[in-house]
């Protein structure tokens, strides 16, 4: 009888890596600039206009379109709805939250020398949430697969060959400090650990069992039977992916406009799920597990864009911008927690271990966006965006650790070039201006009835009173995907289809 219970007490640190994914790649490589309520309610088709404080995070030369110094501070309610089917079960969640989302200030300077044609200069910051990880839902049903959560354990022990030996205790030795000591092996120590939970938890057993001299045994079986298997999924996830942009711009003979951002990047993310496996079969030596990870993820990084805006005629103007990868430094700590109806009676309780891992780089995909507008006057626009990242161009590294190079090989065989477009318009009727926008996304993997398309629409209104100004917008975007209940082993997937909805207030100042 064996039982591991892990609970939040204890820290310990190591130097290698834990076991990344491809989610992981897709997460932080994935921006969604949330902006000012004009901005969203446009749908964020912003590439060749400028004049928004949000515009400058699509191209660094919006800046310089502004008249005269200008600020910004808006504040969004963000809802998400997700409908999700796991073989024969169907369940629902939604969850929203109110955060601030845009931050900025641009500062105009005019060049009063008639004789140049470099008619003013735009100093700018601007801060925007690029992405909002708070999610929270539950998978459950019958797996039809006849899967069970001893795939996930014999996948690392069984495809890492971990002997048999380094999964015993000492004498003299609890179990937590023979999961922090595997855990610190050079070689697959992640893995290892993964093979320590299984075999203490009774999921499974080496081969030759009672044979005292198993020490290099590699091959493990299950005990877990076949049976009507019931899974409950639960994942929770909270944290965000804010951007920092330092702004320089400047405007030639009202034609051209040019610019450059310095941005500062920053990730705070925590995943939390738990598995309940039931088996119906009694003669299962192991029907009933909770099988928990809590995953703690921050990090920062650095990026520039560089981008132009040129006026071809009074009505219609072209922006060309090019977004430079992200280059993350990134820290990861996980917490593991496991138990089973076969526990020891004469182990009760472990106290936790926190892993925190040696710090990793991430890079993720640049990205080249081309714009059009045409302006009708003082009474409207329309704009149009057109994008392309290649997902396929992430890399972890060092990329010489033989982990990262077999993820990111990975990686080059998953993903795939993305392209997306948003199109926007404003008509205005005296101090009010009445807003739309659409809005693509293709899916970043080359099996996008794994992971869909984005599509999504937007409106907003706006009132100008003179030196203030104040926009509302709505948008909704949706998009299908399959998640993973693990990315080894358990890999049977939960189809989500998700709703998001956001309503965004903006308070502008000429200054």
């Amino acid at each position: 009888m064996r039982k591991l219970l892990i609970l939040s007490i204890g820290l310990i640190s190591t130097s290698y890596i834990m076991a990344q994914d491809i989610t992981d790649a897709v997460r932080y490589s994935m921006d969604e600039i949330q902006g000012t309520a004009r901005f969203r309610a446009m749908s964020g088709a912003f590439g060749a206009l400028g004049g928004d404080m949000s515009s400058i995070n699509i191209n660094p030369a919006g800046s310089a379109i502004f008249n005269s110094s200008h600020a910004s501070i808006s504040l969004g309610v963000f809802s998400s709805k997700n409908d999700i089917s796991y073989f024969d079960g169907n369940n629902s969640s939604s969850n929203s939250n109110v955060d601030l989302n845009q931050l900025g200030a641009a500062f105009i300077f005019k060049n009063n020398n008639t004789n140049s044609g470099w008619k003013k200069f735009a100093l700018s910051f601007a801060y925007d949430r690029s992405a909002d990880f708070d999610n929270d839902w539950v998978a459950s049903g019958n797996n039809d697969n006849d899967n069970s959560i001893d795939s996930y354990f014999l996948s690392f022990a069984n495809g890492n060959e971990v002997p048999f030996g380094i999964l015993k205790l000492q004498p003299g030795e609890y179990l937590e400090e023979a999961y922090v000591d595997i855990g610190r092996i050079p070689e697959n120590g992640y893995a290892m650990q993964q093979a320590f939970l299984g075999y203490w938890s009774g999921v499974i057993d080496p081969n030759n069992l009672d044979d005292e001299t198993n020490d290099n045994e590699t091959l493990y079986n299950s005990n877990v039977a076949s049976g009507t298997i019931n899974h409950n999924y639960s994942y929770s996830s909270t944290g965000y992916n804010g951007k920092l942009a330092f702004n320089f711009a400047t405007d030639y003979n009202d034609r051209l406009f040019i610019g450059i951002n310095l941005n500062s990047h920053f990730i705070n993310y925590e995943k939390f799920t738990s598995l309940r496996e039931t088996n119906s079969n009694n003669s299962s030596l192991v029907n009933d597990v909770v099988f928990e990870n809590l995953l703690a993820t921050t990090g920062s990084g650095f990026s520039f864009q560089l981008g132009t805006i040129a006026k071809l005629t009074n009505e219609l103007r072209v922006g060309l911008s090019y977004n430079s990868p992200t280059w993350y430094r990134i820290s990861d700590e996980l917490t593991q927690g496991i138990n089973s109806n076969i526990a020891e009676d004469d182990i009760s309780y472990i106290s936790s271990i926190i892993n925190v891992y040696e710090e990793y780089k991430l890079q993720t995909p640049s990205k080249i966006t081309g714009s059009l507008a045409y302006i009708f006057g003082q009474t409207g626009l329309l704009s149009f965006d057109y994008a392309v990242k290649d997902y396929s161009n992430v890399k972890f590294k060092p990329t010489s650790d033989v982990v990262f190079s077999d993820l990111n090989n990975d990686i080059s065989n998953t993903l795939d070039s993305s392209i997306s477009y948003r199109l926007g318009g404003e008509y205005r009727y005296k101090q009010i201006s009445f807003r739309g926008g659409y809005r693509f996304e293709e899916s970043p993997y080359k099996d996008d009835n794994f992971y869909g398309d984005l599509n999504g629409y937007s409106l907003g209104l706006g009132y100008n009173f003179g030196n203030i100004n104040l926009d509302l917008a709505f948008s909704q975007s949706e998009r299908d995907y399959n998640h993973e209940l693990y990315s080894t082993g358990l890999t049977d997937a939960a189809e989500i289809e998700s709703k998001y909805t956001d309503f965004t207030l903006t308070l502008g100042f000429n200054l």
